[in-house]
Parts: C-alpha cells; sequence; structure tokens
C-alpha cells in the first residue's frame, strides 16, 4: 500500500514537472549581473567595472571589457592590456583588442602591435589588426597575414588609419592587391574602402580601381571603388564613371559613379549628368543636381536656366537654381524664386529654394523676412543656414556688415535654438570682424537664457563659444551633458532579443528589429517613444543619397530634441547596409534621432550607436525622400 503510495506521487510529480514550461528567457539581462556590468557602463562607473575583469565567469569579465569601449576611460589602457596579453578566453581578448582600439591613444597602439604575434586565435588578430588602425599614431607594423581572417584584419586596419590621415601612398600597392580575387569579398572591400576615404597618390593603382569598380561581383566593393575612382583625375576614370552612371544596375553605385564626376571638367561631364537628373531613382537624379550645384560654369547657364524649368522636383529645382545664381546672379532667376518661395506649401521645398538665394547677396532682407515670418522650424533655420553663407560669398562687401549686424540680431533675438547656433557660428568667426561692428552684444545673454542642457547641447556650444570670443576669453571645451537619463532595466528586460517594429511611412512599411542586448538604454529610449507615439507624424528630414534616411526629430530640421540625453553604446557591430543608429552632436548626446543605413557606412562604426537593422522594406527605405511621413511606429511579433 505504501509502495503503491509513493508510485503514484512519483508518476504525478514527473506529470507536473513535463507539463510546466521552462521559465522564458527574454534577453541576456534575466542575468542580474549583466545588468550590473551595464548600468555601472550606463553611468560610467569605471571602478565598479574593472573588479569584473577578474571574475570566473568569461561571459563577465567580456561584457566589463567591452564596456570600455563605449566608456573610453585612457586611464584603464593598462588594464585593458594586461586582459589582451593573458585572458584565456579568446573572446574576453578580442573584446579587449575592440576596446583598445576605440579608445585609441598611442599607448592602446603599442599594447596591440605587441599581442598580435602572440595572438593564436584568427579572429582576435583580425581584431587587433583593426584596432592597430584605429589608435596608431602612424602605420608602421611589420606583418605577414597567415590566413584569410588577417588579410581582412590588415585591411581593415590600413582602411581605419587612413580614416585618420595616418599612412601614406608606400602602402598603396600593397592595398590594391587585397582589392583583387581571390581575396574575401570583406577583404576586397576594406581595400576598396580605403582607397574611397583614406588613401591619397593612389593614380598607379588606377587600373586595378577601374576593373575592381566596373566588374567586382560584390556590389559593396564595386560602390566603395567607384568613389574612389574621384580622386585620380584622368580620363580614363572620367569615362569609366561615366559608363557606371549610365549602365550600374545598383543604383547606389550610380550615385557614387555621379558623386565622382565633380572631381572632372564640367563641359566633359554635363550630358552625363543631365542624363543622371532624368534617373528613375531619385537620389542618383539628387546626386546629379548637387554636383551641378558645385560645378556648373557660366558658360552653360542659359542651358540650365532653360532645363530648370521642366524640374518639378523640388531638391532637384532648389540646387539647380543655387547653380546657376552661383555663376550668375540673374535677376529674373531671383525674381522666379521668390515667386515659388511664397507659392510653396510643403515646407522643405520653400526651405530648398531659400537656401538657392544664398547666393544672392542681395536678398539678404527677402530672406530675413522670410526667417523672421516663418512659424515652420526647418524655414527659419534655412533661412538663417542661408544668411550666414552670404557672409561668405565672394560678392559680400564689407560695407554690408553694419546691415548684416542688425539681421543676425534680430534673427537670434526670435529665441529659436536652430538660428541661434547657426548665427552664433557667424558672430566667433574672427575673419568676419563683428566683434567689431557690434557694440551691444546682450542679445547673446538672453539667448543664454533661453536655452538649456541637454536639449539645446547644439546650440549652446557655439553661442558660447561667440560669447567666450566677444568677452576676449579662451574658448572653453564643448559643453557636455551631465548623466540624467538612467536605463529603464524593468522595460529592458521585457523587450524580447528578436523584438520587431513596424514602421509605416508614406512610401510603405519597414520592419527593423532591435539589439536590446548590444544596446539596452538605446532601445529601450526607442521603445519608449515608439510607445507614445512620438515619431508618428514626424517627417524624414534628412536623406543623403547612398548614406541615410534619418527622422525622430520633433523640429523637423535636424535640430530637434527633448529635455534628456542618453549614453552612447558602442559596439562591434558594424554599420552594413540597413542598421539603424542613433544620431548625435557628439558622444554621450543621443536623444530622439535615428537614421537607416542605404549602403555600408564603416567611417560610422564605433561612433554612433547601432541599436537595430532593418528585417524587411530596404526597398522603402530606398525610396524615402525629404519630407516623407511616418504615419505609424508599433512593437509587432511579425
Amino acid at each position: 500500500m505504501t509502495k503503491s503510495i509513493y508510485t503514484c506521487a512519483a508518476l504525478l510529480l514527473l506529470i507536473f514537472t513535463s507539463c510546466t514550461k521552462p521559465k522564458q528567457i527574454i534577453n541576456k539581462f534575466s542575468d542580474t549581473v549583466l545588468v550590473k556590468i551595464a548600468d555601472f557602463q550606463d553611468h560610467r562607473n569605471t571602478d565598479s567595472l574593472y573588479i569584473y575583469f577578474r571574475s570566473e565567469n568569461a561571459l563577465y569579465r567580456k561584457e566589463a571589457v567591452l564596456a570600455f569601449a563605449s566608456v573610453q576611460d585612457t586611464s584603464f589602457a593598462d588594464e585593458l592590456q594586461y586582459v589582451l596579453l593573458n585572458d584565456a578566453d579568446a573572446r574576453v581578448r578580442q573584446a579587449a583588442a575592440y576596446a583598445l582600439g576605440q579608445t585609441a591613444t598611442p599607448a592602446c597602439a603599442v599594447s596591440l602591435a605587441m599581442a598580435i604575434d602572440r595572438e593564436k586565435d584568427s579572429t582576435v588578430v583580425r581584431e587587433i589588426l583593426e584596432a592597430y588602425g584605429k589608435a596608431t599614431p602612424k602605420w608602421s607594423l611589420q606583418i605577414t597575414p597567415k590566413d584569410s581572417l588577417a588579410r581582412e584584419g590588415l585591411a581593415l586596419s590600413f582602411y581605419r588609419a587612413g580614416l585618420k590621415g595616418r599612412v601614406d601612398s608606400t602602402l598603396n600597392e600593397h592595398v590594391a592587391k587585397l582589392l583583387q580575387k581571390p581575396h574575401t569579398e570583406p577583404t576586397r572591400l576594406a581595400a576598396a574602402q580605403y582607397f574611397a576615404r583614406g588613401a591619397k597618390g593612389f593614380d598607379a593603382q588606377e587600373s586595378i580601381i577601374i576593373h575592381s569598380a566596373l566588374y567586382d561581383l560584390s556590389s559593396d566593393v564595386r560602390m566603395a571603388a567607384a568613389l574612389a575612382l574621384r580622386k585620380i583625375k584622368t580620363e580614363s576614370s572620367r569615362v569609366a564613371l561615366e559608363r557606371i552612371v549610365k549602365s550600374d544596375a545598383d543604383y547606389r553605385i550610380r550615385v557614387n559613379a555621379t558623386r565622382g564626376l565633380q572631381s572632372f571638367p564640367f563641359d566633359k561631364t554635363k550630358e552625363t549628368l543631365k542624363y543622371a537628373l532624368n534617373d528613375k531613382q531619385i537620389n542618383v537624379a539628387i546626386t546629379a543636381a548637387e554636383v551641378i550645384n558645385e560645378a556648373l560654369t557660366p558658360a552653360f547657364t542659359a542651358e540650365f536656366i532653360a532645363l530648370v524649368k521642366d524640374i518639378s522636383n523640388y531638391r532637384l529645382q532648389g540646387n539647380i537654381y543655387e547653380a546657376i545664381l552661383r555663376v550668375s546672379d540673374t535677376k529674373e532667376v531671383v525674381a522666379e524664386i521668390e515667386t515659388k518661395i511664397k507659392a510653396a506649401e510643403n515646407p522643405y521645398a520653400k526651405a530648398a529654394l531659400i537656401t538657392a538665394l544664398q547666393q544672392s547677396v542681395g536678398e539678404a532682407d527677402f530672406v530675413s523676412e522670410q526667417l523672421l515670418q516663418a512659424d515652420t522650424p526647418v524655414i527659419k533655420s534655412s533661412a538663417a543656414g542661408a544668411l550666414v553663407a552670404m557672409n561668405y560669398h565672394k560678392n559680400f562687401k564689407p560695407g554690408f556688415k553694419s546691415h548684416f549686424a542688425e539681421l543676425y540680431i534680430k534673427a537670434i533675438q526670435t529665441g529659436d535654438a536652430a538660428v541661434i547656433g547657426t548665427v552664433a557660428g557667424a558672430l566667433v568667426d574672427s575673419t568676419l570682424g563683428y566683434k567689431r561692428t557690434i557694440k551691444d552684444f546682450s542679445f547673446l545673454y538672453e539667448a543664454r537664457k533661453k536655452l538649456s542642457l541637454p536639449k539645446d547641447n547644439e546650440a549652446l556650444q557655439p553661442l558660447e563659444a561667440a560669447i567666450a570670443y566677444i568677452e576676449g576669453k579662451k574658448v572653453s571645451p564643448p559643453v557636455k551633458n551631465d548623466f540624467n537619463h538612467p536605463i529603464d532595466w524593468k522595460l529592458v528586460k521585457s523587450i524580447p532579443k528578436d523584438q520587431r517594429v513596424l514602421i509605416k511611412t508614406t512610401k510603405g512599411d519597414i520592419v527593423i528589429k532591435l539589439k536590446v542586448e548590444e544596446a539596452p538604454g538605446s532601445v529601450a529610449n526607442f521603445v519608449t517613444l515608439a510607445k507614445s507615439q512620438y515619431f508618428d507624424r514626424k517627417f524624414f528630414h534628412r536623406v543623403v543619397p547612398n548614406f541615410v534616411i534619418q527622422a525622430g526629430c520633433n523640429r523637423g530640421d535636424g535640430w530637434g530634441s527633448e529635455d534628456y540625453s542618453i549614453r552612447s553604446e558602442f559596439s562591434p557591430l558594424r554599420y552594413k547596409t540597413g542598421s539603424v543608429g542613433m544620431a548625435s552632436a557628439g558622444k554621450d548626446t543621443e536623444g530622439t534621432q535615428w537614421f537607416i543605413t542605404h549602403s555600408p557606412t564603416p567611417h560610422l562604426d564605433g561612433r554612433y550607436t547601432i541599436f537595430a537593422e532593418v528585417e524587411s522594406g530596404m526597398d522603402v527605405v530606398h525610396k524615402i525622400e525629404v519630407g516623407d511621413l511616418i504615419l505609424e511606429t508599433r512593437l509587432t511579433d511579425q
């Protein structure tokens, strides 16, 4: 009897335990120690983070070490070096290499160079090499890479050093070899990006780069190689770029090739640029208009005066009008622009046309009137930018200075943060001489009373510099935001590590997947804003062809923010096509604005927080234009 009772009880227990679901792990922050480490990072509490360098748990060591990539406390470089040279876990050593590269002092470069020969793990070697490129004051390693990962690291190292101008032309031949097969796509891409952004004096490598731009099977490699050709100002490079503009199926490569044509004589590129103006992909057409804006010569003014009348897109129109005024301040064209400004209902169209008038100094009063009468921030900030640009125009006369001083004072007295920041940038420029022209600077002090941190950080920096200049004081370091917005850990723990967000726009739907484990503070901030419908009915206020689309500004001009800021969260994630990052005005100034990349943008790695990636809807991202609306942003299980 007793035995059967025990048997029944055991069976019931077995049934109960088999039916009970295991506790679901939402994300890694169910581990309270990982919460502590991330919170210490958020508070920049380096001493508490350092304690975990000695933890028996390799994951805790890795996370604590990786936190220094965001904190970037140079006083802990020796401790990071010790971890890199001695930790038994490759993941921890890799994190230490990344953190040293982010800290980026000459001493860090020495530590990284010391570790290369000792390291046996290829993944760690790749990280060390790339980090060395970030930190070294001059690239000077002697290394023969042993495998494809090391070769990729070497190419990345050259690229990172090149971004900072720390390479010379002696490396170009070596990098050109890495641009060719049989090297892997990541290696070829890093080599192409080296030539596109960092290298100088590489005409001798022209044939290799042209071949890469035309024939590499990777669109990302062709894209970077096409951009590199703008630095080789030969007939063959120009012909290759024009061929790409007319034939490559990937619009992003056509954008880069179109941009590259700016380096060549306009009389030779004009017809191809006109061809690109009619490209069905609007980003190519906008790029062509921007190049024409910079490159148009007086001989072709009449041709483009006739052409602009048939253009309806306001960004194209604004750029062509500005190009015309840049070479010929034609009264008829100015009057035409004024009429269009008065009739425009789209604030972004009006702003683009106002920007065109910066090439006509005689329009200062009209532009000032638009600024003072506007109730839309993007018009105010564009008008302020135009007024300041006039000050640098070749037709600006010393006798204009007193009148412009009056216009600047009135502009700053509007109290608009963007206007204050923009105009203060002109007042602080000693070459313009406003310190001698303006007798009473009390308006600057009144303006300062209207601004506050962290909300107006971007405007306060030039304003404080202007006040220091007027007072004859040394300009202080840029104002920094104090820690003011701790992470909501209760919310973070509730966000699944594969949480999706649906962004409905006037051009279609975009679905992004959040990266709460890599950027908990940024993700919590974004989720909070999305749940409160903060992003709904806001514009994509910035679109740079084959770079980014940007949104989240409560002003709609890029100067907006709320009265808080969050910390930068840098991780080894890389900016690729469809990465979603936090916009900022510098480290630890992030708030509500975010962007999505059109293509790989490695120069943003480790400088702007990546908190999500596009899972579907990249076709929509590529169609977004300035002024398109976000209709709805909501969390979804899809």
